[in-house]
């Protein structure tokens, strides 16, 4: 029975370049003499560090911990010592700099005691941490946290689970040789995913470009005896990404308001389901991965490397030719030129490119959009990319969100098709990023106001709280000072002929206050007993005696004024 194909709107066909890597087999690359090892390596949190600079550390040791549950844990790719945990340059087309631990090899390559595991009977949240724990991510480019993608949604039930062996972009072919390879490892790693969702179908579809790989596959499949449907799939570019493989092999359409699971398909790359069987069936977290080494080097081809390896001893393997003027991450039309030749490879590392003027010339100029709407029939999401670049430019954020800039997945098919050569995918880069940034700087006004406001009340309730003290503090002093009426107390009038006592002088009561408070101070310097004085030595005790002597002048001095200012107060206060 033939599997029933749908298509997707839009798409490009590029030149795919793909036959120079395939031509040998995956290489082992060597050990470099310093592993940068980012800590943030995939969408959501920072994992914390767990080792400091002088550490020694054994391969598949854990030097990042997940900090929550987006985000997923980083290990040493190879035993070694860490000489530093500081701020790296970063494969990213930012280039600045991330936390990175820094390991020099001691050339060992000495594992941790690895625990391989029985994931059926495992709970599947059980399974689920262990997978966190290994690092497992999604390695064809989004790497995004796997063991998150792994749950049911509760409304929906999972109807087709979706392996992705399209690899669609230009250059790139480390998926297919890993499937030509390893495919036993895949269907295994499918096959854990497949008990965690509870599909009804699994499905694994293949460009028909790869027709060696397609092979492989379904011998696997075969030889394991899963039921897996192995699926060739037209090639067009980006038939790879998510939403639109699942488009063609189920027929859904997934909403951009909706995540997969809610249309009861989820998807995963052919080498995530291979590093998850790793984790599992061996212990192995996430140290390595498959790198297409391609473009104007005289020998291409794909390497197995290890995580944090600098890209300048990378691509000395393909061995560059003069006129390489830099390198792209990722294929010509979704990736960006790597910063420097520091920067390491990473989980997302699908891909490097050596490119020159003669592969990829410059740019043509950019001339005006003439509206012809080749864009947006190239568009796979059906947007309408003339009209986003307009309000873009234009830096009317506002309408480019009308118009759902955020479903644009930054293919480049438009800008692959643009006659007036417009880097449309750079304006929406560039949209999207002053979008994030509004909205951040709106989020911290908010919190800044609502601090402000709350700081505000706070202060007028401690006024109103204090005036209410004070105002009952006046009530009850008022209230003590009034006359209690005696029973035998004789009228004022009865003895109006008798004067009244006189009060004592204020000023001179003020000032005896004063002199007892001095008497009291000094009497309380002289009760204090020196503390730390036991045991001390001969010196030290001669030393406290000196300074007692010295002291004691002063002493007597100070009581001597103390006596004389206190006593004119004592004789005027005699005299009244």
């Amino acid at each position: 029975m033939l599997q029933q194909l749908f298509s997707f709107k839009g798409g490009v066909k590029p030149d795919t370049n793909k036959a120079p890597s395939v031509q040998a087999p995956i290489g082992t690359a060597p050990l470099p003499r310093l592993l940068v090892v980012p800590l943030h390596q995939s969408i959501g949190g920072m994992p914390n560090p767990l080792v400091e600079a002088g550490d020694r550390v054994l391969k598949g040791q854990l030097i990042g911990s997940a900090d929550q549950w987006l985000s997923s844990a980083v290990h040493a790719p190879t035993s070694g010592t860490v000489r530093a945990i500081e701020e790296r340059v970063a494969a990213h087309p930012s280039g600045l700099p991330t936390l990175s631990v820094v390991i020099e090899p001691d050339g060992q390559d000495q594992w941790i005691e690895r625990q391989p595991l029985d994931y059926q009977a495992l709970e599947p949240e059980r399974v689920r941490e262990v997978l966190r724990d290994a690092g497992v991510v999604g390695l064809g480019g989004a790497v995004f946290p796997s063991h998150a993608k792994l749950s049911a949604a509760k409304a929906v039930a999972m109807e087709e689970l979706v392996i992705n062996g399209a690899e669609c972009e230009p250059y790139m072919t480390c998926d297919d040789l890993l499937m030509r390879e390893r495919a036993d490892d895949i269907v295994r790693g499918s096959g854990i995913f497949r008990d965690l969702l509870q599909p009804k179908r699994v499905l694994i579809g293949i460009e028909d470009n790869k027709p060696e790989a397609a092979a492989a596959m379904k011998a696997a499949v075969e030889r394991l005896g899963e039921n897996f449907e192995v699926i060739t799939v037209p090639t067009r570019y980006p038939a790879g990404g998510a939403k639109q493989l699942i488009r063609v092999l189920t027929g859904k359409e997934v909403p951009a308001s909706k995540r997969s699971p809610e249309m009861g398909v989820q998807c995963f790359n052919v080498a995530t389901a291979y590093t998850a069987w790793r984790a599992i069936a061996h212990g192995e977290p996430v140290l390595s991965r498959i790198v297409t080494l391609t473009g104007n080097v005289e020998q291409a081809r794909n390497w197995d490397v290890l995580l944090g390896t600098p890209l300048r001893d990378f691509v000395a393997l393909g061995q560059a030719r003069p006129d390489t003027n830099g390198y792209l991450m990722g294929g010509p039309m979704m990736g960006f030129e790597m910063p420097g030749l520091d920067a390491p490879i990473i989980k997302a590392t699908n891909c490097i490119i050596a490119s020159s003027a003669r592969l990829f010339p410059p740019p043509a100029p950019e001339m005006p959009c003439i509206r012809c709407g080749a864009c947006a029939e190239a568009c796979p999401h059906e947007l309408q990319p003339f009209e986003m670049y307009w309000f873009a430019r234009a830096r009317n954020f506002g309408k480019t969100q009308e118009y759902n800039i955020f479903d644009c997945i930054e293919c480049g098919c438009c800008s692959y098709v643009c006659p007036s050569h417009i880097p449309l995918v750079q304006y929406f880069r560039f949209a999207k990023s002053e979008i994030w940034s509004r909205e951040r700087e709106k989020a911290m006004a908010d919190a800044a106001k609502a601090r402000f406001e709350l700081r505000n009340e706070r202060e007028e309730r401690e006024k109103a709280e204090k005036a209410e003290r004070l105002a009952k503090a006046a009530a009850a002093k008022a209230a003590a000072k009034k006359p209690e009426p005696a029973d035998n107390a004789t009228p004022a009038s009865a003895t109006s002929g008798v004067d009244a006592p006189v009060d004592a002088d204020p000023a001179a009561a003020k000032k005896a206050a004063i002199a007892a408070a001095m008497e009291r101070a000094r009497q309380q310097r002289e009760s204090v007993q020196p503390k730390n004085t036991d045991g001390l030595s001969i010196a030290q005790r001669k030393e406290i005696a000196e300074i007692e002597a010295r002291r004691a002048p002063l002493q007597a001095r100070q009581t001597a004024l103390d006596t004389e200012n206190t006593e004119p107060q004592r004789t005027k206060s005699n005299d009244q």
